[in-house]
């Protein structure tokens, strides 16, 4: 970790952020965890963070075997950035993190950033272990331009990109909109009503649902 910050300390947490915690870095994660990505893709993803700054922050992180650079497909030139299996690994704590911060949002928050991907994030994030539906169902949601499905089988929960198959509800909704509501600074019913969002499916179904994502 030559250069870099060094924390000095014989303790797991301190050699972690030695690799993770400086600035950027778990933002830049948190893409690569929608999915691999080239270099430009993640400058326009994360606006203000800089060219040199953000090939510093994935030079380290391919030092650590957190990420790798592959080649695309028809460009020889091309690179692409994608978790390896060790940086996988940084996929609990990082949507713990997430569930853990939705509290700290707050209004002036909300003229910033916001993607649709991230609402694919969010719904991993809020989801409640001790909630998760014993009947087998897929909810289909579709945020801003993006779609993605979770699938409750057998009392454990997946997660897949692009519409589901004879989904069992379906919401429609825009990155804003959904947000405000994993921050609890929206009622799902109030969002209804207003028309932001629009839910198709049994109401048992939808409570469920709901359940599990700590919103009921």
């Amino acid at each position: 970790m030559t250069g870099k910050r060094d924390y000095g300390q014989f303790c797991g947490l301190a050699a972690g952020l030695n690799v993770v915690g400086e600035r950027w870095t778990l933002l830049i994660l948190r893409e690569l965890m929608i999915g691999p990505a080239r270099f430009n893709e993640l400058i326009d993803n994360l606006p203000g963070i800089g060219p040199n700054l953000l090939a510093d922050r994935l030079r380290t992180l391919a030092d650590q075997g957190v990420i790798e650079q592959t080649a695309v497909a028809g460009d020889g030139r091309g690179k692409l950035y994608r978790l390896t299996e060790l940086g996988w690994g940084l996929r609990a704590p990082i949507l713990a993190l997430a569930r853990w911060g939705l509290q700290f949002l707050a209004e002036d928050d909300a003229t910033g950033a916001v993607r649709a991907e991230w609402g694919f994030l969010a719904v991993q994030a809020m989801i409640a272990d001790d909630r998760i539906p014993e009947a087998d169902e897929v909810y289909e949601f579709r945020v801003g331009d993006q779609v993605f499905a979770v699938h409750v089988e057998g009392g454990s929960v997946s997660f897949s990109r692009g519409p589901a198959d004879s989904p069992d509800l379906v919401v429609t909704s825009d990155p804003d909109t959904f947000v405000r509501i994993g921050a609890r600074m929206l009622a799902p019913f109030d969002a209804v009503v207003a028309g932001d969002i629009k839910i198709e499916g049994e109401p048992e179904v939808m409570h469920r649902c709901t359940g599990m994502l700590g919103l009921s």
